[in-house]
């Protein structure tokens, strides 16, 4: 990275964002694989899991674009992303005293609507005062966030095993609190007058842009294709005689290759080749990563496919930011943030996921041949994605 990049991005409030990112993904990192185990912990059925994680997934497609609208409407990014993950954190730390589905609903369903929320308006604030990569590539502070998730995950197997699930649920609320004071001392630098008008019709106004259309759809689908690997992967590994230890290692080794593209070779990649070319890639390398783990169980094999993660991942989504800051109002950026990574990669996310339960029950390791045709669909609206 260029020395007079990272100053300028300095004086430009980077290090604000840099803690902010780190405090919300490691919170993230902390928690994410944990909470179901705390439920069970506390007396929920699997079939009780199921149900509460749906809900919540439920409620998060809901308040997403909600909490995106106020953002824009009040220019209020800051304070709606400092009261979510507050939100978050206290619903975190709510856990604690509960036992049982009745108990640990209220809690549960708060801490997903305050994580349906941050997202979008951190997104939003870090590409406004990132100013199109002249003060600070946005994947920098996404790259910090992404490593922050995978320090946290390691971190919190280490803090279970020392004090138990109780001290890794409090690490996680607080750095959802510290996430909350980062998020208030951001620079404001959204100079974009109020939206007038209610939810529907500035949603309706988005929708009515066919490019952001596309992007939504494009993005949905390459993403999408992403929920075999993640509800399945570990299982095939193991079923395949790989240590749990091995396992763990390739998965680690896709979040490194996001962060890796995040950090140094996306946004270079990008400007050499476009944002719209960026999603082809990214529906490409998807494919193929999709392909070897259809046709093979060999580690070598699976490591170099995880670390097109960097590309089927995070290239996608810098593209994807790319495109709508570019196609979209900059009064209306919450609200369109919300609509792609809330309800488009949330629905296509939840679509796949049931589709993939019965998929791999049907085919096993030949269903990742569906997640590959799933990613190459959003081929055809790459020419549509270039500006109108």
């Amino acid at each position: 990275m260029d020395p007079g990049a990272i100053c300028t991005g300095w004086r430009g409030g980077l290090a604000r964002f840099l803690v902010l990112y780190a405090s919300l993904y490691g919170a993230y990192g902390i928690l994410s694989p944990i909470l179901p185990g705390f439920l069970a912990a506390r007396g929920l059925t699997p079939g009780e899991i199921g149900t509460l994680l749906a809900a919540a997934g439920a409620l998060r497609i809901v308040v997403g674009p909600l909490s995106g609208a106020v953002a824009d409407r009040r220019r209020a990014g800051r304070p709606v992303l400092a009261a979510s993950v507050a939100l978050a954190g206290l619903a975190v730390l709510a856990h604690l005293p509960g036992a049982g589905f009745w108990q640990l609903l209220g809690p549960a369903l708060l801490y997903a609507a305050g994580t349906a929320a941050p997202a979008p308006p951190a997104d939003a604030l870090a590409l406004a005062a990132a100013r199109g990569g002249t003060v600070f590539q946005y994947g920098w502070v996404r790259a910090a966030g992404s490593a922050s998730f995978i320090a946290a995950t390691a971190a919190a197997g280490w803090l279970i095993a020392a004090s138990g699930l109780a001290a890794a649920l409090i690490a996680g609320g607080g750095l959802f609190v510290a996430a909350a004071a980062a998020a208030l001392a951001l620079p404001v630098r959204d100079g974009s007058a109020k939206v007038g008008g209610w939810l529907g019709q500035n949603v309706d106004g988005l929708l009515r842009l066919a490019r952001f259309r596309r992007i939504l759809f494009a993005g949905s689908l390459v993403i999408g294709a992403h929920s075999l690997h993640d509800a399945f992967a570990m299982i095939l590994w193991r079923g395949a005689g790989i240590g749990a230890g091995t396992a763990s290692l390739l998965w680690s080794g896709s979040v490194a290759a996001e962060v890796l593209v995040f950090l140094l070779a996306g946004p270079p990649l990008l400007a050499r080749i476009g944002l719209p070319a960026g999603i082809a890639v990214a529906a490409c390398a998807g494919a193929l990563r999709w392909s070897v783990l259809a046709s093979t169980t060999a580690v070598p094999l699976i490591a170099a496919a995880e670390a097109l993660h960097g590309l089927s991942f995070a290239l996608l989504h810098l593209a994807c930011l790319g495109l709508i800051e570019a196609a979209t109002p900059p009064e209306l950026r919450a609200t369109a943030l919300a609509l792609y990574g809330t309800v488009a990669l949330g629905l296509s996310g939840v679509l796949a996921t049931l589709a993939s339960g019965a998929l791999y029950g049907a085919f096993g390791a030949s269903a990742f041949w569906a997640m590959a045709a799933l990613s190459l669909a959003a081929l055809p609206l790459v020419p549509g994605l270039r500006d109108e």
